[in-house]
This record gives C-alpha cells, sequence and structure tokens, in this order.
C-alpha cells in the first residue's frame, strides 16, 4: 500500500523461524510486498527452520547463541528509503534473541512509531494492553487484523479501545499512513 503511493519501503525480519520447507516465511512475504530479496529481508544465516522462538531454536538446531548486538548491526537500509518496517516474532516479550526480546530490539532501534497488529478476538484486550505497557510511551498504531464488522465482539473490542487507550485503532490497512 505504501509503495502505491509512491513511497520507497523497506522490510526487515531479523530473525525468523518457520516450519521446514515453508515457502511463505515472513521474510518471503515481506520481500514481495516490499520488492526485495527474503535475504535483505532477513539473512539466511538467521533463518530458522523449526517453529520455536528462535534462541530456542538455535539451541535445538546446534547453532551459536543469537545476540541481540549482532541483530542491530545487521540491519542495514537502502540509502534511499523512506520507510523502514521492522517485523518482530511473537509478542513483545517474545524472546528475539539469548539477551533479548522485541521490546529490547525496538527501543534499541529507536523506532519512529509501532504498528500492533492484533486480533479482535476474546482474550485481544488482554494481549494487546499488556503489549501497550511494556512499549511505554512510544507512539503506536493497533491494527485490528481481520476485524469483520459483522461480529458483535470484534466491535465491542474495537470500540473498548478507542475509548480506552492512547493509541490509533484502525481495522483496516488502507486507513493507515
Amino acid at each position: 500500500m505504501l509503495r502505491s503511493r509512491g513511497l520507497r519501503v523497506a522490510a526487515r525480519k531479523p530473525v525468523q523461524s518457520f516450519e521446514p520447507g515453508a515457502d511463505d516465511t515472513d521474510a518471503a512475504l515481506l520481500a514481495a510486498a516490499s520488492s526485495e530479496s527474503a535475504n535483505d529481508v532477513c539473512p539466511a544465516h538467521r533463518c530458522y527452520p523449526i517453529p520455536l522462538a528462535p534462541p530456542m531454536a538455535a539451541d535445538v538446531l546446534g547453532r551459536k547463541a543469537i545476540l541481540m548486538d549482532e541483530l542491530l548491526e545487521e540491519i542495514r537500509w537502502p540509502p534511499d528509503v523512506d520507510v523502514g518496517l521492522v517485523e518482530t516474532v511473537g509478542g513483545a516479550r517474545s524472546p528475539l534473541a539469548h539477551d533479548g526480546d522485541s521490546i529490547d530490539l525496538l527501543r534499541r532501534l529507536e523506532v519512529d512509531e509501532i504498528l500492533l497488529v492484533a486480533d479482535a478476538v476474546l482474550g485481544s484486550l488482554n494481549s494487546i494492553r499488556l503489549t501497550l505497557e511494556c512499549i511505554g510511551a512510544l507512539p503506536t498504531t493497533i491494527v485490528l487484523n481481520r476485524y469483520d464488522q459483522t461480529i458483535e465482539l470484534h466491535r465491542l473490542n474495537r470500540r473498548w479501545l478507542e475509548k480506552k487507550c492512547s493509541a490509533s485503532v484502525l481495522v483496516d490497512w488502507r486507513e493507515f499512513a
């Protein structure tokens, strides 16, 4: 969507784990959306073909420990990028490295804004509120993914978030930016 507006977009997934043989990895999807190669999005040595938190996957696969400093050093942006997107793993406190989680990475990157993608289903309010607490003062936009206006729970969750949270709440990706 951002590219269709004429913006140059780059995406980074510092580390990923996935089912063995999967073609639709996060890096592959982000690469398709940003017109980059999957290896630009996520370096090949940071891909773990086992569906576990990356540091756990590294341990099970017998690979070296994932260190936050190394992940940060490996994030490189093209010189002409307008929007850089970094996708983490799991939730805010999901281990991303042996010495840090998703929030640690985002804080160290000094991101401008967080895009929090969450479902609108039962239990989402708890996970969204806990994540917002972890995020702290960073500007945040919540996108209720797979939002269905015909489902009362989705409508009620959206209304509650709009009243109780300082973050913007979107239900359609086209509303973003």
